[in-house]
């Protein structure tokens, strides 16, 4: 049949239909295809840890951690990463809000200012609502309690319990459990979503019972008599560098349970309890190290951890006998600090990199290595371009607080080589000021260390370090001041402030943490 000229708008039509139709479905193929091969994500984070138990930190532990130790081979190690702060005795609490929002120390939904210096129904723009929202499958498994339960409750799949025993059902293999059978179920199904997995475990967090074979491996007891030291054993961990008998002034916080009730050390701080402590962490560490591995095993062999960022880290460090101190109220550096590893595509092996880095950065972070776009609650910064080689800082100076006893408390702030600390407790009858050279002085020894070396001592006394002292007490004034601290020092102006009901003075809710 002979067509008319006139059809050919139509079939010209047509033929557009269809090449929109193809392209329709080539962008859904390719937006399927984006989806899929989006990175997953493995975040570890374990309770009470300090830096000091690896070797990659401390080349004279005596702690077995191959797994771990594979994974800062293979990925980038940071040595400044630390958590900003507690305001409570629970320094887990803090914590855990800061890395589930992104939110600094003074803008959190349990805060002191709260109704002023944090958003309203913040849990959802947290970790997992921020990804569930970005089509990734979220799981998480960790401890109970001393967390921020709001934001625990996006994760579509959660299995928390606390398991701090030396048995697979009561101990660190339960939590390992759930990630196999997350990843056992997803293998089955075919799964092929991107996800997030937060792999939390209850230790090496008191009450510190390893499992048999390891307590024997580091010569530790799980030591329940408090009337009787622990049995001496050469195959425990050495005293620390920076152990003392007793720290030299009072902390500020009395009663405190992590000084005075922890099972096994409860006020004690004589070389065989607190050896016996450190054989239990270590104990713990590689119950913990044994489950990673059996997790990035389960990874490699269904093909999927070339496309996954681990990350490594703790909630915050943990004392044991540094300093004469037990527990993590405290803004030394074994304390303040935290170990971070982070492996993945794009990042060189073997790296490190200085970092100064907050534990609440892991929400920008984790969304910049994902390709999304951070909640507009967001405060942290995202050390992407540090993981990438471009720079090996986030920012120049960090800052530490600890008011969970008496008010104000403990500030500390670092910059460069120097770090102050300076205490206010007890009613004024404690006041301190430390100065420290970390480069010449990393363990942050005091007088009563005895060292030689004049530079391994606080410095704050010193004539020839005024200069340096009078610009770091400015610079954490400073620091308080933009993070909307409701406290101020002895020695420092009010403000005005009356602490902590009224509102402080910056109310910004999104300004970033630099």
């Amino acid at each position: 049949m002979k067509r008319s000229i006139f059809d050919l708008p139509r079939r010209l039509t047509l033929l557009c239909i269809a090449l929109l139709a193809s392209a329709v479905t080539v962008d859904a193929a390719e937006s399927t295809n984006d989806a899929a091969h989006r990175p997953n994500i493995l975040f570890i984070i374990v309770d009470d840890q300090s830096p000091e138990d690896f070797k990659f930190y401390n080349p004279k532990s005596t702690l077995d951690s191959p797994n771990i130790d594979k994974l800062a081979a293979e990925g980038m190690v940071f040595d400044a990463a630390y958590h900003m702060g507690s305001f409570s005795g629970a320094v887990c609490t803090p914590s855990r809000h800061m890395v589930m929002s992104g939110r600094t120390v003074w803008h959190l939904p349990i805060g002191p200012n709260s109704k002023e210096l944090c958003p309203p129904n913040l849990e959802q723009n947290t970790l997992a609502a921020v990804f569930n929202r970005a089509g990734y499958d979220t799981m998480r498994t960790c401890k109970r309690g001393n967390s921020y339960e709001a934001a625990n409750k996006q994760f579509t799949v959660r299995r928390d319990a606390s398991k701090r025993g030396g048995t697979d059902a009561s101990g660190s293999p339960w939590h390992g459990d759930q990630v196999m059978d997350f990843l056992n179920q997803r293998e089955t199904e075919s799964d092929a979503d991107p996800f997030l997995i937060y792999f939390g475990f209850s230790h090496p967090h008191d009450t510190r019972d390893g499992r048999p074979e390891l307590l024997d491996k580091y010569g530790a007891t799980n030591h329940t008599d408090r009337n009787s030291l622990p049995a001496a054993n050469s195959k425990q961990p050495p005293l620390p560098e920076n152990y003392l008998p007793e720290h030299p002034f009072p902390h500020g916080h009395p009663g405190l349970r992590d000084e005075v009730s922890v099972s096994g050390v409860w006020t004690k701080r004589d070389e065989r309890t607190i050896r016996n402590e450190l054989g239990r962490e270590f104990a713990c560490d590689e119950a913990i190290d044994i489950q990673v591995g059996r997790v990035l095993e389960k990874l490699e062999a269904m093909g999927e951890l070339d496309n996954t960022y681990v990350v490594y880290t703790s909630d915050h460090g943990i004392a044991i006998g540094r300093h004469g101190l037990q527990g993590k109220q405290n803004l030394y550096e074994h304390t303040w600090r935290v170990p971070l590893i982070v492996k993945g595509p794009g990042i060189q092996a073997g790296s490190r990199a200085i970092g100064n880095t907050y534990l609440l950065d892991t929400l920008a972070t984790l969304c910049d290595l994902a390709g999304i776009e951070p909640p507009e609650t967001n405060e942290g910064i995202s050390f992407k371009p540090v993981l990438s080689g471009e720079q090996s800082t986030v920012r120049e100076v960090l800052y530490g607080a600890y008011c969970g006893g008496t008010k104000p408390g403990m500030r500390s702030v670092k910059k460069g080589d120097w770090k102050l600390i300076k205490y206010d407790v007890l009613d004024g009858t404690v006041r301190e000021t430390q100065l420290f050279n970390l480069a010449e002085n990393p363990h942050e020894f005091l007088a009563e260390h005895d060292k030689q070396d004049p530079m391994q001592t606080n410095l704050a006394g010193n004539p020839k370090y005024a200069d340096k002292l009078a610009e770091m007490e400015a610079l954490l004034l400073s620091e308080m001041r933009r993070l909307d601290d409701p406290y101020r020092l002895w020695d420092q102006p009010d403000d005005g402030l009356t602490a902590p009901e009224v509102k402080t003075g910056k109310k910004s809710k999104n300004k970033k943490a630099k």
